[in-house]
């Protein structure tokens, strides 16, 4: 059974902004009824400001989907078109206080039908599924490569369960999990972080490469556990972090603090760094 927070409960069941404008401005369609989940995003739109007077949506899925397209609606209105693009589905997880990790599919619902109404109102070509160099991956979903490429990109995604749970690729029969795989493999390949500068590292390079080394190395594996990292601070060699979520008060954390934690930042940053954890 899923844990819904406070605000996805209050937005399931009573949804703001539920309908369709009439002679809307712009128009967003994504998902598939017979997929499991679907959204139509309608816009009115000051032309002159370029401002979005007004959202509605009409969504069929779960509690989350209708939260998600509930919570996107209050986030673009009255926003400029360029201010809604840069709206993300963790920027819609986050107004909802969170989803379920198995969930967070229905925030990237939200995103991919605002991009597609944008794209409508500046005359843009809407990116269509499995056209042209796109291939089917998930023959259940209809989710492609790009698709789940694209999620492994934005969202930080290391395992096939990830994958799942951000575009429900894999979710259904499973005969696309090796390909899935494959991409994942593919795509890290590609991005894989370099081994530990040679150089003599700033406090601000220190700094900033411990936080990437966090965001992509540690914390994936720890939230694939329901838990969660953060870095509250570093003085010189000296990093201090706060466990979160499941791993908050574990009694393993002090073995993840060294065999995890400290340890990628030893590979990747610099070999004498010591990790203390804050609470």
């Amino acid at each position: 059974m899923w844990v819904y927070t406070e605000k996805v409960l209050k937005l399931f069941k009573n949804p703001k902004n539920v309908g369709e404008i009439e002679n809307p401005d712009a128009v967003g369609e994504v998902g598939n009824i017979v997929c499991g989940d679907a959204l139509k995003l309608t816009l009115k739109i000051d032309k002159k400001t370029n401002r979005i007077i007004d959202a509605k949506f009409k969504t069929f899925g779960c509690a989350s989907a209708i939260a998600s397209s509930s919570a996107l609606t209050e986030m673009i209105k009255g926003k400029t078109i360029e201010e809604a693009s840069k709206i993300t589905n963790k920027d819609i997880a986050d107004y909802l206080g969170g989803l379920p990790d198995e969930k967070m599919h229905c925030s990237v619902m939200g995103k991919e039908a605002l991009e597609q109404a944008l794209a409508n109102y500046l005359g843009k070509p809407i990116k269509k599924e499995a056209v042209g160099e796109e291939k089917i991956i998930c023959k259940c979903f209809e989710v492609t490569d790009k698709k789940i490429t694209r999620a492994i990109k934005e969202n930080n995604l290391k395992t096939v369960k990830d994958v799942t749970n951000y575009t429900k690729a894999g979710g259904g029969c499973g005969k696309c999990k090796p390909q899935i795989e494959e991409l994942l493999q593919e795509f890290w390949a590609k991005h894989r972080i370099k081994e530990k500068p040679s150089k003599k590292l700033t406090n601000i390079q220190r700094i900033n490469l411990i936080q990437e080394i966090i965001e992509k190395e540690i914390s994936p594996q720890l939230k694939a556990d329901g838990g969660n990292i953060e870095l509250v601070d570093v003085e010189g060699k000296k990093v201090y972090v706060r466990f979160l979520g499941a791993c908050f008060g574990c009694p393993a954390t002090g073995l993840t603090l060294k065999s995890l934690v400290e340890s990628k930042l030893r590979k990747f940053v610099e070999e004498d760094v010591e990790v203390e954890e804050v609470k």
